[in-house]
C-alpha cells in the first residue's frame, strides 16, 4: 500500500513513522475533500473527521493551524485572541507554500513550515478520528492524544 501512495501521502507516512506511529495512510476510492465527503467515504460521523485548517497571521504572516472536529466551525476570534493578532483564512497559494499540500488534503503534520497549532478539544470525545494525508483521497486513522503528540498543539475549544 505504501508504494502506491502519492508523494505527499508518502511524506505524511514517513512523518508518522518518525514519530513512532504504526498507523497506515490509506488511499480512498472517493474524495475526502470536505468533512461530509470524508465521513461518507470512510463510514464514520462528521465529528470524527479531522479538519486541518490553515490561517495566516495578518501582521506576522506566520501560519496558524487549527485542527478541528469536522462538525465544528472554527471561531476565528478565539484563535486571533490566542495568537494576539488578527488572522485570515489562508488562500491556496499560502497553504501550498507553507504546508506543501493542497486545500482539502492538508494533514495535521509534515508541513514545510511548522505552524503554531491548536487542537479542538471536541476531538477527545472520539475513540478514533480520520485526518487527511496529503491529498483529497488519502487519509489516516488517529486519536486526539496522538494529534497532540505529533503536532505539539495546544488543546482548546475552537467554537462558541
Amino acid at each position: 500500500m505504501f508504494e502506491t501512495l502519492s508523494t505527499g501521502a508518502q511524506r505524511v507516512q514517513e512523518a508518522l513513522r518518525a514519530f513512532g506511529f504504526t498507523t497506515q495512510v490509506i488511499h480512498m476510492p472517493q474524495t475526502t475533500r470536505t468533512a461530509q465527503e470524508a465521513a461518507q467515504t470512510i463510514g464514520c460521523s462528521v465529528g470524527q473527521i479531522v479538519k486541518s485548517i490553515l490561517f495566516k497571521g495578518t501582521a506576522s504572516g506566520r501560519p496558524i493551524l487549527v485542527i478541528a472536529s469536522g462538525s465544528n466551525r472554527v471561531n476565528e476570534r478565539i484563535i486571533a485572541e490566542l495568537v494576539e493578532e488578527p488572522i485570515a483564512k489562508a488562500d491556496a497559494e499560502f497553504v501550498r507554500e507553507q504546508s506543501g499540500f493542497v486545500i482539502g488534503g492538508v494533514p495535521p503534520l509534515a508541513h514545510r513550515v511548522t505552524p503554531r497549532t491548536f487542537i479542538d478539544s471536541d476531538l477527545f470525545q472520539y475513540e478514533e478520528a480520520w485526518a487527511a494525508a496529503g491529498t483529497p483521497c488519502e487519509v489516516f486513522r488517529v486519536t486526539a492524544p496522538e494529534l497532540t503528540q505529533m503536532t505539539g498543539g495546544e488543546v482548546i475549544k475552537v467554537h462558541d
